[in-house]
């Protein structure tokens, strides 16, 4: 019975979620999957992957995944980027895969003072394997036994494609940054069933963050183009997606090479009747003076699944960034990002 209880709970979440987007707690080592108005935004060239196992502990997982390259162009003030995501769920063999062009433009507002504005279009492919659900008719009520069959008539699998739109705006200077940003801004139906609507529901975020050096004064390494870099950096990111809405509050502290972070997720404070304390999440990584970064997370439970059911979720990112074009903007610092590196 515990083991059914845990599946019924699973589905519930299930049921929930399987018109939310796949989320990263490394969103910023994600950078144009959170906001398209990042690309470019580092001023370099970079390519990305970040890889999600969510509950592990469970007998069916989340699995997700992104891939990203992003390249800025001096001349054009303007940033350009390709990303591939993709989510797998295993209880109904459900999938969802992204292929995005990303476009943002930088306007400079003062001397150190920066906006840019991103756009991105996707094409999305969702495919579901609908025999693998199991249905209140299939689960007997005295054992917990799950029958073969449901009654209902599916086919082997079912696909559904589609073109969606994505928009978002980045304000930065020196010390400090604010974005939002708008997903899904078409709302298509993602519906399996034929003459049935199910709208995508727009996603929408605001996230920012204050960094502070404790280095008074960095040395540089001439050698390998790198500073020795001691900061503090606390950030937030609130995301709202009919009917839900979530906050991430967190701090990084970076001692090059190596960053430590730390994040907090829920909304405790709301009243909704849904549990808002999700998960503590711890980060480790290492920034190589190479332009390598890679970084691990692990989130520990705190939501009614239970820690000891889910497993929590592990992350990972690797990041490689170097400068591609001309080599006399290798030093320019003024306008790139104050930002998180994961």
């Amino acid at each position: 019975m515990r083991k059914l209880f845990l599946i019924l709970i699973f589905l519930s979440a299930f049921n929930l979620l399987r018109a939310q987007d796949i989320q990263f707690s490394q969103f910023y080592a994600a950078p144009i999957f959170l906001n398209p108005a990042f690309a470019g935004s580092s001023e370099m060239t970079r390519f990305g992957v970040n890889y999600r196992n969510q509950w592990p502990g469970l007998d069916h997982s989340l699995n997700a995944y992104s891939a990203y390259f992003d390249h800025y162009f001096f001349n054009l003030n303007s940033g350009i980027g390709l990303i591939v995501n993709g989510m797998n769920e295993t209880m109904a063999g459900l999938s969802t895969s992204e292929v995005g062009l990303a476009y943002s433009y930088r306007l400079q507002l003062g001397l150190k003072s920066f906006l840019r504005l991103g756009g991105q279009a996707s094409f999305f492919s969702r495919d579901a394997n609908l025999n693998q659900f199991v249905f209140e008719s299939q689960i007997d009520r005295g054992t917990g036994a799950v029958g073969d069959f449901s009654g209902e008539l599916f086919g082997p699998d079912s696909r559904h494609r589609y073109v969606d739109y994505h928009f978002g705006m980045l304000f930065n200077n020196e010390i400090g940054w604010l974005g939002i940003s708008a997903h899904h801004l078409t709302q298509p139906n993602v519906s399996f069933v034929d003459d049935q609507l199910s709208r995508w529901p727009m996603k929408l975020s605001a996230h920012g963050g204050l960094k502070f050096d404790l280095s008074k004064g960095m040395m540089s390494n001439y050698m390998n183009n790198t500073e020795d870099r001691r900061e503090l950096i606390l950030a937030f990111n609130y995301k709202h997606q009919d009917p839900f809405q979530q906050l991430d509050l967190g701090a990084q502290i970076h001692l090059q090479p190596i960053v430590l972070g730390i994040w907090y997720r829920g909304l405790p404070a709301l009243k909704n009747g849904l549990p808002n304390n999700e998960s503590l999440i711890g980060l480790l990584g290492v920034s190589l003076g190479n332009g390598l970064d890679i970084g691990y997370s692990y989130d520990f439970t705190l939501s009614q699944l239970g820690q000891a059911n889910t497993g929590g979720a592990h992350e990972v990112s690797m990041r490689l960034s170097f400068l591609a074009g001309n080599s006399k903007q290798s030093g320019r610092k003024g306008s790139i990002l104050p930002c998180f590196k994961y």
